[in-house]
């Protein structure tokens, strides 16, 4: 589903350039679970946000399907975002003058669904938040807010799911339920699942395990997942 070849990423900062990420290759199967790990300043998050065509490369190719990045405009990348991919972040990102439901609508909307009322209830339904639906993020704890962030990513029903962090804020039950429903959905729906993340429990539960420093592969390993 994603292949990688030469990534490299390098910003100018004071005159200077830094690299973020030095000549990646990597290929990532579909439905695979693929927990990202490294110290910060590995370049996980670059990763992920050059995956979901957020950020251009330096250097190097990234394919999504068979169908390279850097051949699609911004129109093209926010289309294959809408119709691919689903987002989960640290900081929830959901929009504060939406309801829970509102915001899980939103996805379902810009693909001209019909019944995307009811198919957001659904979802929030399957994150036990059907009773919060009309409650606007700010009167959401933070682990229920993260839950409607992860009703929306699936709301659309992306074949790939890309989560940056989506426990970091969390306590540790609510980051446990968080990532007990991302495992069911990405199970129940056959996404590939790329996560980042600092937590090895997190890490233990994926598939496969990838291990950045200096913006470079230092490990690669398959593992029994959970």
């Amino acid at each position: 589903m994603i292949e990688i070849s030469k990534l490299t990423m390098q910003l100018t900062s004071g005159g200077s350039t830094v690299t973020i990420l030095d000549g990646i290759d990597l290929q990532v199967p579909e439905k695979q679970f693929l927990a990202v790990i490294g110290p910060s300043g590995s370049g996980k998050s670059t990763l992920l946000g050059l995956i979901a065509g957020l950020d251009r490369p330096t250097a190097g190719s990234i394919k999504i399907d068979g169908v390279s990045l850097a051949a699609l405009s911004e129109d093209d990348l926010a289309r294959l975002r809408r119709e691919k991919i689903g987002m989960i972040f640290q900081s929830f990102h959901l929009i504060p003058t939406l309801t829970a439901l509102e915001n899980v609508q939103v996805p379902l909307e810009l693909r001209g669904e019909v019944g995307a009322d009811r198919e957001a209830l659904r979802l929030l339904e399957a994150v036990g938040l059907a009773h919060r639906k009309e409650h606007y993020p700010v009167q959401l704890s933070g682990g229920e807010q993260q839950r409607v962030a992860v009703a929306r990513a699936y709301a659309a029903r992306p074949s790939l799911l890309l989560a940056d962090e989506p426990t970091g804020n969390l306590d540790s039950t609510n980051g446990a339920r968080v990532m007990e429903l991302l495992l069911q959905l990405h199970r129940d729906q056959g996404s590939t699942l790329i996560l980042v993340t600092h937590d090895p429990a997190l890490a233990a539960r994926a598939e496969r395990v990838l291990s950045l420093r200096d913006g470079r592969i230092v490990g690669d390993q398959l593992q029994a997942s959970s």
